[in-house]
C-alpha cells in the first residue's frame, strides 16, 4: 500500500488512468483502491480532485467503448468468450442480461459498482444496438458517479486512509505479503469454483446428435427454452417443439410438464 502511494506521488494522474483502463479491459486489478488513496493526496493538495475524476472518466470511457464496439461487431460470440473467461461462468452473462431487461441502459450507471458487471455490461449494449450516443453518455455518467465517490471517499477520510497507510507501512513487506495472499486465495477459489461448474455441466449436458436423435424416434424429451428475453430477440430461431420459459418461473413451472418424460434445457 505505501508503494502505491509513492507510485501515485511520483506519476500521479497517469498511474490512476493506467489503472482504471486496465480494469475497465477486464483484468483483475482493481482501482477503487487506487481513487480512494488518490482522493486522501487531492486532499493534501498533491492531486487535482478534477483532473482525478476527468482522467478516470476518460479511461473508464475507453474500456468500454473497446468492449461496446466489439459487442456491436460480434453479438453475442464476444459473450461467450467473456463468460469462458469469467471467473463465474454461471452467471457472467445472465445476471447482466436480466438487469439489463429491467433497467436498460441506465444499467451502465451502477455496473462500475457490481463485479463482473461492468465488464459484460457494454459489449452487451453493444449487441443489442445501443447508439454510440446515448451509450457514452450514459457511461460517461456512470464512471463520473464511480469515480467520483471513490476519490470523496478519499477526500473526506483522507485522515483514516494516511493512518492506515501509515499501520501497513510498520508492517513492511509482510503486509504487501499478507494482501497479496489474500488476493491469490480469492482467485484461487474462484477457479475451483470454476471448475467445479464446467465439470458439472460437463456431467450434465447431452450432445446435439444425441438430442436429434431421441426427437427422431419420436420419444423425444421435452424441451425447454430458457434463453433470456434479448437472446431469443437476438437470434428468434428455436428448437422445434420447444416450450418457452423465463429461468424466473423455472421452479414454478418444471412441475406442470410431463412426468414421463426427460426434461432438456438449453439457453444461449
Amino acid at each position: 500500500m505505501n508503494e502505491l502511494v509513492a507510485a501515485l506521488s511520483r506519476h500521479g494522474l497517469l498511474l490512476v488512468f493506467a489503472n482504471v483502463l486496465i480494469e475497465q479491459l477486464g483484468l483483475p486489478v482493481p482501482a477503487l483502491p487506487t481513487l480512494v488513496l488518490a482522493g486522501a493526496l487531492a486532499a493534501g493538495g498533491k492531486l487535482s480532485l478534477a483532473g482525478l475524476i476527468l482522467v478516470s472518466v476518460v479511461a473508464s470511457l475507453l474500456g468500454d467503448s473497446v468492449w461496446y464496439l466489439l459487442g456491436r461487431r460480434h453479438g453475442y460470440r464476444i459473450l461467450r468468450m467473456l463468460c469462458r473467461l469469467s471467473l463465474s461462468p454461471e452467471s457472467c452473462v445472465r445476471q447482466t442480461e436480466s438487469v439489463f431487461d429491467r433497467w436498460g441502459l441506465l444499467t451502465l450507471l451502477v455496473a462500475k459498482f457490481v463485479p463482473g458487471l461492468s465488464t459484460v455490461a457494454p459489449p452487451l449494449a453493444g449487441s443489442g444496438r445501443v447508439g454510440i450516443v446515448p451509450f457514452l453518455s450514459v457511461s460517461a455518467a456512470g464512471a463520473f458517479i464511480w469515480a467520483g465517490l471513490a476519490s470523496a471517499l478519499g477526500w473526506l477520510f483522507h485522515g483514516t486512509v494516511n493512518e492506515v497507510v501509515g499501520a501497513l507501512a510498520t508492517l513492511g513487506g509482510g503486509a504487501l505479503a499478507v494482501l497479496g495472499g489474500a488476493f491469490l486465495a480469492f482467485l484461487g477459489i474462484k477457479w475451483l469454483q470454476r471448475r467445479r461448474f464446467f465439470r458439472q455441466l460437463r456431467m450434465a449436458r447431452i450432445p446435439a446428435g444425441e438430442l436429434h436423435r431421441l426427437m427422431s424416434d419420436g420419444a423425444g424429451p421435452v424441451i425447454v427454452d430458457v434463453r433470456t428475453k434479448r437472446a431469443r430477440a437476438d437470434d428468434p430461431r428455436r428448437i422445434r417443439g420447444a416450450v418457452v420459459l423465463d429461468i424466473e418461473d423455472l421452479d414454478a413451472q418444471v412441475p406442470l410438464l410431463s412426468k414421463d418424460r426427460e426434461i432438456v434445457l438449453y439457453c444461449t
